[in-house]
């Protein structure tokens, strides 16, 4: 019949090219394994644009952050890198080997020459203090309250720091030390509120900095 050859389901040669998949439902390969996934494993996993950690010996598969979310980070950030010392840095999203896991921390505040190095990762003894932003949904809340904490401590990180968005008196900030029986609250305040921070240096700010327009 006339005209035919147009009503084929395969795309013409080249179309992909042209029309590439979004980066959501692009797939790839994992080793099997019947013991759990490792640090390597983890390290070699492409590129996706999701936020992918190592948990006992699975992935966790976290959504690009909100904007709200992303925002604050991005002026925690600031806050912190202009008052750190000579000799750490502070970074956004950076690969952590904490103990047998690979996390992801909102925020890293390390040795600066770790991480001007270039690796693909640094380590918990090179880090003085990560930050978690507290992303919606039962299971983001889970892993920033109860699962990634204690594996912070265990690995040895002198500061943790939680930033949640949610509720009526954010953004609430809390400031943990690590003590031998774990992560200590030393510090808290919503927003209206001075946060005064003394560990891994002195810095101080109302947490409504970290939200709104400026």
């Amino acid at each position: 019949m006339e005209g035919d050859e147009a009503m084929t389901a395969l795309p013409e040669d080249g179309w992909l090219v042209a029309h590439p998949p979004p980066w959501r439902v692009r797939l790839f390969a994992l080793p099997s394994t019947n013991e759990g996934y490792t640090v390597e494993d983890w390290l070699k996993l492409p590129e996706t644009g999701e936020r992918i950690e190592l948990i006992d010996g699975s992935f966790v598969v976290s959504p690009m952050p909100k904007s709200d979310h992303a925002l604050a980070a991005k002026r925690l950030v600031r806050i912190l890198d202009e008052a750190r010392p000579r000799g750490l840095e502070v970074v956004e999203t950076l690969n952590l080997q904490a103990g047998e896991d690979g996390l992801i921390p909102d925020i890293v505040v390390g040795d600066a020459k770790a991480i001007a190095a270039g690796l693909a990762k640094v380590s918990a003894d090179e880090v003085v203090c990560v930050v978690e932003v507290v992303s919606p949904g039962k299971g983001n809340r889970r892993r920033d309250y109860e699962i990634k904490p204690p594996k912070y401590a265990a690995a040895g990180i002198p500061v943790f720091v939680r930033v949640d968005l949610q509720g009526g008196d954010a953004p609430r900030v809390e400031v943990f030390n690590l003590r031998a029986q774990g992560y200590e609250l030393v510090e808290e305040a919503k927003a209206g509120d001075m946060l005064m921070i003394t560990q891994p240096f002195p810095v101080s700010f109302d947490p409504a900095m970290l939200v709104g327009v400026e």
